[in-house]
């Protein structure tokens, strides 16, 4: 009752009927709701949180909506709740995006219910390092030299997955290209390192919605993560990773323009490859010597961070 009545002193500006209702454990998801209609209360007891994370219940119990900075002192707790099969909300080079073992079916499905999203709806995978994109993807038909010269960065590269990926089936079932990132944000690669496997990673939003540059922005989604971790307002605008199609040997797509700007001369450099026109409408179409093939769009490619 004690550390009750401390949490409580603590939030002055709380309405009556709010501290009435609040549970004597401040970090439970249940605070939420009621919390975040308020702007005030929320944050207080989002300062609250962020002083109050116990490191010795991690590895036992991971708790909901926990708000942290994504900074280095907190990586050991975003890498547990991947290896937990948890989900997590994570600043990138781009936006903010959910993220989890990209291996396990259970945590995948909890980000399409966060998301409110069609199973069909495949993710992107957010990994490491350049190197660590062979263990998930083929990689061996690229120019020596390409991925390095566009990665870490905010493009998002489409590839085979490939007999040899290690990536679960159960990760978009059906497809054999995958998008990979390496973002450049030191935070969500070090948690992809150290959990050993790939992040599956999409836009921290409900499916439908704009996508978020900061975490005000999915305020009424931090219930369903462990962890939320704060960047601040990314610099970058909401248009997402730049999309690049690297599936066919010597061609190249750029499937969505996004946050690299003007890619073809600022640094995306695919000069070497060819590029291949195309339409982006509900469908692209490939320009194809007499004839035009109308292909659905990986809606992956929409949602990607």
């Amino acid at each position: 009752m004690i550390s009750s009545a401390k949490t409580i002193e603590r939030l002055p500006l709380c309405p009556l009927f709010v501290l009435k209702r609040l549970p004597h454990r401040c970090v439970q998801v249940s605070s939420f709701p009621l919390l975040s209609q308020k702007r005030r209360s929320s944050g207080a007891i989002r300062s609250y949180m962020s002083q109050s994370v116990d490191n010795s219940e991690i590895g036992s119990k991971v708790r909901a909506g926990v708000i942290l900075p994504a900074t280095d002192d907190h990586i050991e707790e975003a890498i547990e709740a991947i290896k937990t099969e948890q989900v997590i909300a994570v600043p990138t080079d781009t936006l903010y995006g959910f993220a989890c073992d990209a291996c396990s079916a259970d945590a995948v499905n909890k980000i399409y219910e966060i998301k409110g999203r069609k199973q069909t709806s495949p993710l992107a995978i957010s990994v490491a390092g350049v190197s660590d994109i062979s263990r998930f993807a083929t990689v061996n038909h690229l120019p020596h030299g390409l991925l390095d010269s566009l990665l870490p960065g905010p493009v998002t590269v489409v590839l085979r997955r490939g007999d040899s990926s290690i990536l679960d089936k159960s990760l978009n079932p059906g497809l054999d290209s995958i998008g990979v990132r390496v973002p450049d944000f030191n935070f969500i690669r070090a948690v992809a390192r150290g959990s050993g496997s790939a992040l599956a990673l999409t836009s921290a939003n409900f499916s439908g919605q704009p996508s978020s540059v900061s975490i005000k922005d999915f305020e009424n989604l931090w219930q369903y993560c462990a962890y939320v971790y704060d960047g601040g307002v990314l610099p970058s605008g909401r248009a997402g990773s730049t999309v690049v199609d690297l599936i066919k040997p010597g061609l190249f797509k750029i499937l969505r323009p996004g946050s690299y700007k003007d890619p073809e001369r600022t640094g995306l450099t695919l000069n070497h490859l060819h590029k291949i026109e195309f339409t982006f409408y509900h469908f692209r179409a490939f320009s194809v010597p007499h004839q035009a093939t109308m292909v659905p769009v990986d809606q992956s490619l929409l949602c990607s961070c």
